[in-house]
């Protein structure tokens, strides 16, 4: 659903999201379904808090930068109300780097 413009869009709405909630998006795959970010975020940031967020400000604006992916959307929104979160506690960063990639 995405093209290269609209995911070079969401990298920048993805982290700005991020900084604004002291976290850094680390990573983002989103070429194909589904996107996948990687993010360290501080322990007092609840996920379900953020994953909204990102979904919430991502969706509005995207809307505003990139009007004519609408059209792809399902029902209108591009993000489904669903999300998975797995917290990876002390891994190291290239070892879920390279399970993302894979």
């Amino acid at each position: 659903m995405f093209d290269a413009q609209a995911i070079d869009v969401l990298r920048g709405l993805f982290a700005d999201v991020c900084s604004d909630a002291h976290a850094t998006l680390v990573q983002m795959d989103g070429e194909d379904d589904p996107v996948r970010l990687l993010v360290e975020y501080p322990p007092k940031v609840t996920v379900s808090s953020l994953v909204n967020n990102l979904k919430g400000v991502s969706s509005r604006l995207l809307r505003q930068q990139c009007p004519d992916i609408c059209k792809r959307y399902w029902k209108g929104v591009p993000w489904s109300p669903s999300y998975f979160a797995c917290s990876c506690g002390g891994a190291p960063t290239s070892i879920v780097r390279q399970y993302m990639e894979q």
